[in-house]
């Protein structure tokens, strides 16, 4: 590593290898060169002059980057597709002249953006399962454990901590659908020619409109795409950058919304990330239990959500069959958009498969609140007992108000249920047995069942592979 230049962080400490490797430079270069063997196979078996020699020449050196000579040869011809079509051409001269044959920059430029852009989207949606799969058996372990819900950040009915998990799970399955869809939608760009009319193709097969349709067709297969695109300009449609880019911010919404609650319940003393036994909390407080690892997922994701308007702007500014100016805007934001999500739910993987509960200060929590929640039980079972309806919600009202003001000015513990014992409307109403926290939290136990069955076992059945595999560890 050269200390005396910028590295990106999400590189060196982020993002996994694997995702890194995926937008380096040699596999973007190589997957170029492998690009101009598929369209040379594909012109030598439609009868083009295309040998099968220069083919196998070709072949031999796709992954023999010189990089120090292309760069030479962009710095002369200040053109990168060029400079790498005369660095392959020393390499196999016999193959020069039919290298790029009939082709424009944007045949090896784009269709390998596509092709990486489909390997990394497979890559963030096992990722994605891994993390589903981990909260799902969170959700199943805390299925029936009661916790204080929570509307406008204030106490609310109460929820299970399994059944508040399946909402973070919820949003990153409704994630993984989309980036499911994103990858069936895509296509190749295959041949289209300069500005997409495939003139220079028409050209090569002298005015035969079904041999430039086949042409086609074989390219886009052996690229492994279903089709290639209706239509395209000198690029495909750079709307489908935007898509892939809004799914890759979903998935940092769902994931600091996931993180943001993490850091609040930590406040809470009710649940914590995993905390090393050498991890260093504060640097002066030597107590500090701090939840780094959820403060980072808010960083990161709060990184990518901010790309999401590069791609809709550079969409919008392509003039007619398309402009330059995507160029550097879409090298910067595309793999930073999938580093970045990476890097996310690798640490989310690393929390949701160590997630610490605190039940005893949940319950604290909780029934320090409960007694205001079980007013309309306990009214209802002194109206069972002859009561007045109007008249004991008057009373409750009153003793909750006041009640309600002693904790709040004086610091003191709820004291709704002695004021109560001692009003004779509530007399032989069995106080505490209107305290059984389950009796508050409906049917989330079972919704957490069936959210596990309906959702999270589909996804385990399609990612079972990825599930069995070893994640990446953390850099930290």
């Amino acid at each position: 590593m050269a200390h005396d230049l910028y590295e990106n962080p999400l590189n060196t400490r982020y993002a996994s290898a694997e995702m890194s490797r995926l937008f380096s430079d040699q596999r973007k270069f190589s997957t170029w060169r492998r690009l101009w063997v598929i369209l040379a196979e594909a012109e030598h078996e439609m009868g083009l002059p295309v040998s099968r020699e220069q083919i196998e020449e070709m072949k031999a050196q796709v992954d023999n980057i010189d990089f120090q000579v292309a760069a030479a040869y962009e710095k002369k011809l200040r053109h990168d597709v060029m400079a790498h079509v005369h660095t392959f051409g020393d390499l196999c001269p016999g193959a020069m002249p039919i290298i790029h044959l009939g082709a424009t920059s944007c045949y090896v430029t784009d269709n390998t953006d596509l092709i990486l852009m489909r390997e990394a989207l497979e890559l963030i949606a096992r990722r994605l399962a891994v993390v589903i799969d981990a909260l799902g058996k969170f959700a199943t372990t805390h299925r029936e454990l009661p916790c204080l819900g929570f509307t406008h950040l204030q106490p609310a009915q109460p929820t299970t901590v399994g059944k508040r998990a399946t909402l973070w799970i919820y949003d990153l399955a409704l994630d993984l659908a989309e980036i499911e869809h994103r990858i069936e939608s895509l296509r190749a760009r295959s041949v289209k020619g300069t500005t997409g009319t495939q003139a220079s193709f028409l050209a090569l097969f002298h005015g035969d409109h079904a041999k430039v349709r086949q042409l086609e067709a074989m390219v886009a297969e052996r690229m492994g795409f279903s089709g290639s695109y209706a239509v395209t300009g000198q690029t495909y449609t750079r709307k489908v950058d935007a898509q892939i880019v809004d799914t890759l911010s979903g998935v940092a919404q769902s994931a600091h919304k996931l993180a943001s609650d993490l850091r609040l319940l930590a406040s809470r003393k009710e649940m914590e990330e995993p905390f090393e036994a050498n991890q260093i909390g504060s640097s002066a407080m030597a107590y500090k239990r701090n939840p780094m690892r959820s403060e980072r997922v808010c960083a990161l994701a709060r990184f990518v959500m901010s790309l999401q308007s590069s791609p809709a702007a550079t969409l919008a500014t392509q003039w007619m069959e398309r402009t330059l100016d995507d160029s550097a805007n879409r090298r910067l934001v595309i793999p930073q958009a999938f580093l970045g999500i990476d890097a996310v739910l690798l640490l989310l993987t690393n929390i949701s498969s160590g997630l610490v509960v605190y039940p005893k200060t949940i319950a604290a929590n909780l029934n320090a609140e409960l007694p205001f929640m079980a007013s309309e039980n306990l009214m209802m079972a002194a109206v069972e007992r002859g009561g007045d309806r109007q008249e004991l919600h008057e009373v409750i009202r009153a003793h909750s108000q006041a009640a309600a003001l002693d904790v709040k000015q004086e610091g003191k513990p709820n004291t709704l249920l002695e004021r109560l014992r001692g009003e004779p409307a509530f007399a032989g109403v069995d106080l505490a047995a209107a305290m059984n926290p389950r009796d508050f939290v409906g049917r989330a136990p079972e919704q957490v069942d069936e959210f596990v069955a309906d959702i999270i076992e589909p996804i385990r059945a399609r990612y079972r592979s990825a599930l069995g595999q070893e994640t990446e560890g953390l850099k930290v």
